[in-house]
């Protein structure tokens, strides 16, 4: 009889034991966030040197933050270790730099753009940044969709080769607001799969896409768009909320809120997204309220950490 029990109590502690370990197994493979909370001044209406830029983001918590590339250059050796090792503190890393070439323009001003974009290039590579972005615009006046896809793919392939020679990768970004895309007579890439043809064209393996919340909203993209991607094909994310009552259509781009703000865009699906991919980049507000520039900075930072903390608790 004492065998039996014992034989049973084994099996019972080896059934709990696989239990245990079946559950640990699945929660190990559970999706996590690696994505970063990014502070980008600029875009929350903040006024904020580089220096106090790392200051405030470690501050109010957020995890990465935006590197500026004229005020890493004049760092010297030391000055550069220092401000790195502060970083590191304070647990922040880099975000995204924007891109300081105009190639919407003029080939003159393209050309212009081109010459500088080298120093700029290392001086970001020196810090030990890696991410570059910029906008297009969703229309033209003049050219259309074709000459400008071509003007586009020859100029961007130039910026993207330039930035890979420093280990620089290009995050592009589409525009998605009916608004935005038929204010001009022609029309451009302003949706994700448009822009994936534009990536293909421009053929670099460090070009990729700027992914934003509003932008995939309004151009009516769904989690199955995002999920087409891979984590290697996002360099960088911004992220918003809409205004209510306004149809997506009706949208104005300058017109946005918050993160979580209002619900009116799927934030959970859209960062799900993000964490089932593996997205390991940073992900910035940029939600164009002007009010936030009349606040006292402290104040202002305050609501968007607290806007962005908001929103990734959906997926955390």
């Amino acid at each position: 009889m004492t065998t039996f029990f014992n034989r049973r109590a084994l099996l019972g502690t080896t059934a709990a034991g696989l239990a245990g370990l079946a559950v640990g197994r699945a929660a190990e493979a559970e999706p996590r966030r690696r994505f970063t909370m990014a502070l980008g001044c600029g875009a929350v209406g903040v006024r904020a040197s580089p220096q106090e830029a790392i200051e405030l983001a470690g501050r109010f918590g957020f995890e990465s933050v935006e590197p500026a590339a004229d005020y890493l250059a004049g760092l010297t050796d030391g000055g550069l270790s220092e401000l790195l090792a502060g970083m590191k503190a304070k647990k922040l890393v880099w975000s995204a730099s924007g891109l300081p070439v105009e190639f919407r323009g003029t080939e003159a001003a393209f050309q212009e753009g081109m010459k500088r974009l080298p120093a700029f290039a290392g001086a970001l590579q020196r810090a030990g940044a890696t991410r570059v972005a910029t906008w297009l615009s969703p229309s033209h006046a003049s050219l259309t969709y074709s000459a400008n896809f071509r003007q586009h793919a020859r100029r961007l392939r130039e910026v993207a080769k330039a930035l890979d020679a420093h280990g620089l990768r290009l995050g592009l970004e589409y525009v998605g607001p009916k608004t935005s895309w038929s204010a001009n007579r022609f029309p451009f890439i302003h949706t994700m799969a448009e822009m994936k043809d534009l990536i293909a064209e421009i053929n670099c393996r460090n070009a990729g896409f700027l992914l934003d919340s509003w932008h995939w909203h309004t151009a009516h993209e769904t989690p199955a768009d995002l999920l087409s991607l891979r984590n290697s094909d996002v360099v960088c994310c911004h992220l918003n909320d809409a205004p209510k009552g306004i149809p997506i259509d009706q949208q104005v781009d300058n017109r946005r809120d918050l993160p979580a703000a209002t619900g009116v865009i799927d934030l959970k699906a859209f960062l799900g997204a993000l964490v089932t991919i593996g997205y390991d980049g940073p992900v910035m507000a940029e939600p164009f309220r002007p009010d936030l520039r009349s606040l006292p900075r402290d104040e202002a930072l305050a609501l968007v950490a607290g806007a962005m903390k908001k929103a990734f608790a959906l997926v955390e």
